[in-house]
């Protein structure tokens, strides 16, 4: 396996970047690890390097000494051996183009993001491939379950690291192994990025349902069927079954479905209670991916025909086409069919 790297660049300082960037903090202060964070804002930056905090997202979390942060592009990227991306995945084709000729060409790169580019229906690492026609053994995704708090907390944690080449998704797990974040390695991109992608629409759908004081059976129920329709649709995009029962897939879905701390839940909870969307949006503090994916989800799954009636159900709300109110009546009133059928 090569060297543990000297540099790692972090590009966007919001709560799970910044979160990430500890963890690798963390896991690489004992081989000298210097990891930088490109903040959008110079106030964010300048609070990194003078309180070593990120308030506006992790509140008083203490950040290592051996992370600083910059708004200058060229300065974080130079040099760097891991590129992790974590700006907002409707944003990432625009962000690649401002600094394709400032990436090393030999630097791996780490997407942490969960979304599905709108318009091209493409996941996060193709865009990248696409925009920097990078190889695809050198662009690795992290998934599983992870609500930033949580891990910028210490608080136990385990993940999936997935690329095409099993050296480089070693090697980048080797960069994040933290005592508190335990990553496991995989092959499966597609079926990895899929369970992170899909299960934030499945969780906008649990938000509703809790919004509306529906109990613990509805919320199961459409846990559950979420898990079934992800999973149908990674195995027709080429993904694997296991990926889809594992941290990638159920463990993200459990935790994106359940926790307070969950953006995508929180929405749905908001949009449940009455609010519209506009004003969930106003009020969120932070990007919700499963309201900027959804549409990319449905019409990639249309387009496989493939059967995705949660994530229809949530898109009809997104769009005005269907009341929360009547969400739950058009579930329930689709057609008998076995539990195990896979269309």
């Amino acid at each position: 396996m090569r060297p543990a790297p000297k540099k790692i660049a972090v590009l966007g300082a919001g709560s799970w970047g910044t979160t990430f960037a500890k963890v690798m903090a963390d896991a690489g202060a004992p081989h000298g690890t210097g990891i930088q964070l490109w903040a959008r804002r110079a106030e964010v930056a300048t609070e990194i390097n003078t309180r070593h905090t990120n308030t506006r997202y992790l509140r008083d979390t203490l950040l290592p000494g051996n992370i600083t942060a910059s708004a200058d592009l060229a300065q974080v990227l130079g040099g760097a051996q891991i590129v992790v991306l974590a700006v907002p995945a409707q944003s990432l084709r625009e962000q690649l183009r401002a600094c394709r000729e400032l990436i090393p060409a030999d630097a791996v790169l780490v997407s942490l993001m969960k979304g599905l580019e709108r318009g091209t229906d493409m996941r996060m690492s193709e865009v990248i491939a696409q925009e920097l026609g990078a190889d695809p053994a050198s662009i690795a995704v992290l998934s599983g379950p992870n609500l930033a708090m949580e891990i910028a907390r210490c608080q136990p944690t385990a993940s999936v690291v997935a690329c095409s080449d099993e050296d480089t998704a070693a090697w980048i797990a080797q960069a994040c192994s933290a005592s508190y974040f335990r990553p496991y390695t995989n092959c499966d991109v597609i079926g990895v990025e899929l369970g992170g992608i899909v299960k934030n629409i499945i969780a906008l759908a649990v938000g509703i349902c809790d919004g509306m004081g529906m109990g613990d059976n509805t919320k199961s129920s459409v846990i559950t069927r979420g898990l079934a329709e992800t999973t149908r649709l990674a195995l027709a995009l080429g993904g694997k079954l296991e990926t889809l029962s594992g941290l990638a897939g159920l463990g993200d879905l459990v935790a994106t479905c359940s926790s307070s701390l969950s953006r995508n839940n929180t929405a749905g909870r908001l949009l449940g209670q009455g609010l519209t969307l506009h004003e969930v949006n106003e009020r969120m503090t932070q990007t919700a991916e499963g309201i900027k994916s959804a549409r990319a989800v449905l019409d990639l799954a249309q387009a496989r025909g493939v059967e995705v009636p949660i994530a229809e159900a949530v898109v009809m709300v997104l769009e005005g086409a269907l009341s929360v109110e009547n969400m739950a009546a058009r579930l329930l009133g689709r057609e008998l069919k076995s539990e195990g059928e896979t269309k």
